[in-house]
């Protein structure tokens, strides 16, 4: 009622304040909202912009009702599959002006999504753009359309470049003269100049019905980088095959590879994997970085307190030290991480990998080759006649080389492996589930370490966030009584994700004599933690959030990432 706005404003509170609790805490529907600012703004009364003032109403909703109002089509721009011809007839900058985007075409319509679908000058200078076809209006979020105009921005940065390598193609006949042709070359220089500037772990070369897409894996999520005409990616795959050693004319059978390149000024090596999928090829190339082989653990972001239980490990004479966690939690960063800790002139130490990442020196290093039998198991049972004092193990997948790496610690060796389970309790049941004997694993286990990575939030937009009830009530006694929590609000440094770079959050669990018992008895699971819980173990959900309370990263993204 008017009168209990009006005694909240005496207070001192401002409105869009109280609209949002009024909001929030239900007594007003989101919808019931919506459909008012709706109504005002196909009234004129408001600007289709005034929802930018409140971050807590849904621009998407807002547009997808608006649409049904006015019987228009609200787009995805992510799930279709876009026809980037139709940039080049517009200028860039009036579709910046009117943020609008053509998305497609027909023998009678061009498609074109406008952020704001009421604004009919916008229409009108479209239209005469193109003359000879009805313009349909389509509606998308305005971060869609941004987002999807600065990739045309990047494509047109790259236009000479692929011009000059239409015209090359065009006047080279022979095959294996468009693969010598320097033009494509310059392409993939660029290509891997923008993803490794970028920060991007893996680059994914992807043909789709009408384009050819580049995307980077960066901080652990994919973005686009660039978008191509299809005819581009033929050249380009071939070349890249061509580099790696793989057989070009092999198209039917996923091939992988290895290539060296200098970007910028340093050298990178890079894992090439092709797939045969419905319009070509996948190519992803995995960036190795040898300077991150030689990361030290706690500038991985590993906790004082972590990093000395595992140091306490690590120098241990024999025993297993398991690294645990789910594909892409950087146990291969931890291995590498452990293996300068032990690598010295004194000792032999042997590596078994899948393949061979990083190369490092003072190191034997061993690659798997499935296909002439040179396994996991293989290759271990021969590396103990090479009189190795540590070992390390690139994966633990079956019963057989658990098997050998257990007896191998307990007959004098220090063997640092991974396993894939959620958390560090979880390896001992699993273990035991691969068929291993209580006493061998009680006998032979000194530590297990799982980790998760989360994203860091970026320095330069870092702002204190508030944290919903329900959240703050969940952590409960993990908080203190004074606490802050930030998030990245988005700006050009981070591309808009408030995320800039990615941090380890990880438990540690050392085997005590007491635990040792426990697990050789055959305990349960629940009774193992409740032990190491009484010895001081932390788990990973608390170190995430005392990474958080840090501000380092936002409760948001441990939630996210650690939360079982």
């Amino acid at each position: 009622m008017q009168s209990q706005v009006d005694r909240l404003l005496s207070k001192g509170l401002s409105s869009d304040l109280i609209l949002r609790d009024i909001t929030l805490s239900g007594f007003m529907t989101m919808d019931r909202l919506i459909r008012f600012i709706v109504e005002r703004i196909r009234n004129g009364v408001y600007e289709l912009s005034i929802i930018d003032n409140y971050d807590y109403i849904s621009e998407k909703r807002v547009l997808q009702k608006l649409s049904s109002e006015l019987e228009l089509s609200f787009l995805d721009l992510d799930s279709i599959d876009m026809d980037y011809r139709l940039t080049n007839n517009v200028p860039l900058a009036q579709l910046k002006k009117h943020t609008a985007l053509p998305v497609s075409q027909d023998d009678m319509y061009v498609t074109i999504a406008f952020y704001d679908p009421l604004n009919i000058e916008a229409q009108e200078a479209l239209q005469r753009v193109f003359p000879r076809k009805v313009i349909k209006i389509a509606t998308a979020t305005k971060k869609q359309i941004q987002s999807y105009l600065f990739k045309v921005e990047l494509k047109d940065s790259v236009k000479g470049l692929v011009k000059k390598i239409r015209d090359e193609l065009n006047s080279i006949s022979s095959i294996e003269e468009q693969q010598e042709a320097s033009s494509i070359l310059l392409l993939i220089d660029v290509i891997l100049k923008a993803c490794i500037r970028s920060r991007a772990s893996d680059v994914h070369i992807e043909p789709t019905q009408m384009n050819c897409v580049v995307r980077g894996r960066i901080d652990g999520k994919l973005a686009e980088i660039f978008i191509f005409e299809k005819d581009i990616y033929p050249p380009l795959a071939s070349r890249l095959k061509l580099l790696a050693n793989l057989d070009i004319a092999e198209r039917r059978k996923p091939q992988d590879g290895r290539f060296s390149s200098t970007v910028g000024d340093r050298e990178y090596d890079f894992r090439i994997s092709s797939l045969p999928i419905l319009y070509g090829e996948s190519i992803v190339m995995r960036v190795l970085d040898k300077e991150k082989a030689l990361v030290r653990l706690e500038d991985a972001g590993m906790d004082a307190l972590s990093y000395s239980k595992l140091l306490k490990g690590l120098k241990v004479p024999f025993g297993i030290i398991l690294v645990t966690g789910p594909t892409g939690s950087g146990k291969t960063t931890t291995l590498y991480g452990a293996l300068n800790e032990l690598r010295n002139v004194e000792d032999k130490v042997i590596t078994v990998e899948d393949p061979v990442e990083y190369r490092m020196n003072l190191i034997q290093q061993v690659q798997v080759n499935p296909k002439i039998g040179l396994t996991f198991a293989t290759a271990l049972r021969s590396i103990l006649r090479q009189d190795p004092d540590k070992i390390m193990i690139g994966e633990i997948r079956d019963q057989e080389t658990l098997e050998i790496a257990i007896k191998a610690a307990l007959t004098g060796h220090l063997v640092i492996s991974t396993l894939h389970t959620n958390d560090a309790i979880s390896a001992i049941p699993r273990m035991v589930d691969m068929g291993i004997e209580n006493y061998l694993i009680s006998g032979a286990l000194v530590a297990i370490q799982a980790q998760r990575l989360v994203r860091k939030i970026c320095t330069k937009c870092k702002i204190i966030e508030k944290v919903p009830a329900s959240i703050i009530e969940s952590l409960g006694e993990l908080l203190p009584e004074s606490y802050i929590f930030y998030k990245g609000e988005g700006c050009k440094e981070c591309n808009d994700t408030g995320y800039m770079g990615r941090e380890m959050i990880c438990e540690v669990l050392n085997i005590t004599d007491n635990l040792s018992s426990l697990i050789a008895k055959g305990a349960s699971k629940d009774a193992l933690l409740q032990q190491a819980i009484d010895e001081g173990f932390i788990g990973i959900f608390e170190n995430g959030v005392q990474k958080a309370l840090d501000g380092v990263t936002s409760i948001e993204e441990v939630l996210r990432v650690a939360k079982g």
